[in-house]
């Protein structure tokens, strides 16, 4: 993935003794790689202040890559024992930082000047065209309902299956990252023993990158292995889609520890909801061992993407559900 540095030096002013960073009127993925280097610098460069203030009062848009940097600086600011503040928040901004909780980890002021931003609900960021689609939205919200009612129908059979397969809990939930890397609780049938989560560093990872996979993953159960070949333990995600966080087309939702490992250039996937289908699911699905190809694949949907592209795949991925092995593993 080639990088090309964009023409800002995020350059670092003295503000009432305090270091104030400038930042850009964009923090796409461009100016968010070189957010990260500079500030890193800045952090190795010595003796520091024990704050940093960033002054996003001319940033008017953020990206998932932005919020990727951000994650990233501030990590590296407290590892530094330095505290990384944000400092007269735009709406534009402030409404990225609301919508992934990030305004209530990353310390904001806007006691440096007088100034005040505007008033108002802040409008959620256009990071991509389907994001705001309301013809998208609204095939999502029938599709969801149809699936339910699916779900609904199947629901005892599978859960019986379950329940005599593996005593536990019927639904698996777990925490993955939607849009932006807002966190939300993902539900799946269970596929896996009880205590899987717990295994899991005992299982060889046979992936390369910020992915999980193993083709004979001991965990899963006999009735989950079917589960997951006809793509059924994913049924219950209809509710998520319901719910809006996620889409019945997009990009593959990833773990919370997934994105802990993310370089700048990769958030740029959760520009887009994660969908319950997508390139991934058509055209890679297990077959996939590195991270890369996730990458490859998310974005090439995001720029394919369009009404008629999410029907193809959604028709596309019906066809090959049933196929021996296309299942997820």
């Amino acid at each position: 993935m080639t990088i090309q540095s964009p023409e800002t030096s995020f350059p670092i002013v003295i503000v009432d003794n305090y270091p104030v960073m400038k930042m850009p009127k964009r923090l796409t993925v461009l100016e968010a790689v070189l957010f990260k280097q500079v500030c890193h610098k800045y952090l190795a460069s010595g003796s520091l202040s024990e704050q940093l203030i960033l002054d996003f009062k001319e940033t008017e848009f953020m990206d998932s890559s932005g919020i990727g940097a951000l994650v990233h600086n501030f990590k590296a600011a407290k590892s530094k024992n330095v505290a990384l503040i944000l400092y007269h928040t735009s709406p534009p901004v402030m409404a990225v930082l609301s919508l992934t909780g990030l305004d209530e980890v990353i310390p904001i002021t806007s006691t440096l000047e007088t100034a005040q931003p505007s008033p108002g609900l802040p409008q959620p960021p256009e990071t991509h065209p389907s994001v705001c689609s309301w013809i998208k939205r609204t095939i999502d919200i029938i599709g969801s309902l149809v699936g339910l009612l699916i779900t609904a129908f199947l629901f005892i059979p599978i859960a019986i299956t379950i329940k005599i397969d593996s005593p536990g809990p019927i639904f698996f939930h777990q925490t993955r990252c939607g849009w932006l890397g807002k966190r939300f609780r993902m539900t799946k049938f269970r596929s896996m023993c009880v205590n899987a989560e717990e295994l899991k560093e005992k299982v060889a990872n046979q992936a390369q990158g910020a992915i999980f996979k193993n083709t004979n993953d001991p965990r899963i159960t006999t009735v989950g292995r079917f589960l997951r070949r006809t793509s059924l333990d994913e049924l219950p995600q209809f509710w998520n889609v319901l719910k809006g966080e996620m889409s019945l087309v997009g990009t593959r939702p990833p773990t919370p520890d997934e994105v802990e490992n993310y370089e700048v250039p990769q958030w740029q996937r959760l520009n887009v909801k994660p969908g319950m289908t997508g390139e991934w699911q058509v055209y890679g699905r297990s077959r996939i061992t590195n991270f890369e190809q996730v990458i490859e694949l998310d974005l090439r949907y995001q720029k394919n993407w369009s009404h008629w592209y999410d029907l193809q795949l959604i028709l596309k991925t019906l066809l090959i559900v049933f196929r021996k092995n296309s299942g997820a593993v």
